[in-house]
């Protein structure tokens, strides 16, 4: 005879697995949370397990027999929803809604494009997007706010999936009429040539631990002149003639205030940065998540 619990049950333990607290499970499910403390008793009575670990300021934690179950229960789930559209005649067209969470920088040249090409191929699929940076945007995945991100690898810890986009290469910014422009056709040039220049810095989580990596590497320690959160803000800075900075997309020259600013290529041997989508470690992603994953490499091109 097989065991007596429902679907139910498993989408609630599923949810609470990955905010690992039931408050924010019943939140986000839309439910009680004695409804969600009482189906994940029942669940662990049917099966005869603890699942969970309580804890005093009332999370919870896997066991490890709760994450052995929660791998199974992950792969059941996505062949349910499959097999739900499959039922209602999905099967050859996505439907439903795909949350994408993209890092703030990328997000005004890089998502444009990729949403224009899916809304075009798959109009059935709502997509709603959040824009946040490096850091925020992993808790936000972690903490089941969107499906998937879109972002660089940085900082990324070992609790997450992810599909390789483009691999990014760190370079210099200057403005148009910076000695080293040349007309707006610059060569490469060494990270050093810079160092007694003013620096304008990109003050984001990781994003600053990075390029403060590539000082070190080129034996330099950057004259820090501004220092900003805004990428756009930045750019601008950069354009008037106030200082160089060091950013890894690139992107056309203008900046908000019309003056141009100008890419320079690094001969320095610095790392790069993958572009990837992100999700959670041990979740398998849905037909709509997969397809904006292989649709987004397809357009920003590997």
């Amino acid at each position: 005879m097989g065991l007596d619990f429902t679907l139910v049950q498993l989408r609630y333990f599923h949810e609470v697995a990955r905010r690992e607290n039931m408050t924010e499970a019943a939140r986000q499910l839309n439910v009680t949370q004695s409804a969600i403390s009482t189906a994940m008793s029942q669940l662990e009575r049917t099966l005869g397990l603890d699942l969970f670990i309580r804890q005093r300021n009332r999370s919870v934690v896997l066991s490890p027999a709760g994450k052995r179950f929660l791998a199974e229960v992950s792969d059941f789930l996505e062949a349910s929803d499959a097999l739900g559209e499959t039922a209602q005649g999905l099967s050859r067209s996505l439907s439903g809604q795909l949350t994408v969470g993209v890092f703030s920088p990328i997000a005004p040249t890089r998502l444009p494009l990729i949403h224009n090409e899916f809304e075009r191929r798959y109009p059935d699929v709502r997509v709603n997007y959040l824009e946040a940076d490096l850091e925020q945007l992993q808790r936000a995945v972690i903490a089941g706010d969107c499906d998937l991100a879109l972002t660089y690898t940085l900082g990324v810890t070992d609790r997450f999936e992810s599909f390789l986009i483009d691999v990014v290469e760190p370079h210099v910014l200057v403005s148009q009429n910076h000695r080293l422009a040349n007309g707006g056709r610059p060569g490469p040039v060494y990270l050093r040539e810079l160092a007694e220049e003013d620096y304008i810095q990109l003050d984001l989580p990781f994003s600053r631990q990075y390029y403060d990596e590539l000082f070190r590497i080129a034996g330099v320690v950057p004259k820090i002149r501004h220092s900003f959160s805004g990428y756009e803000t930045l750019r601008s800075f950069v354009a008037m003639g106030h200082g160089y900075s060091l950013l890894s997309q690139s992107v056309s020259s203008g900046t908000y205030i019309g003056m141009q600013a100008v890419d320079i290529p690094l001969r320095d041997d610095f790392p790069n940065i993958d572009l990837a989508i992100l999700w959670p470690e041990g979740v398998r992603l849905n037909r709509r998540g997969q397809a904006f994953c292989e649709l987004s490499r397809e357009v920003l091109g590997r």
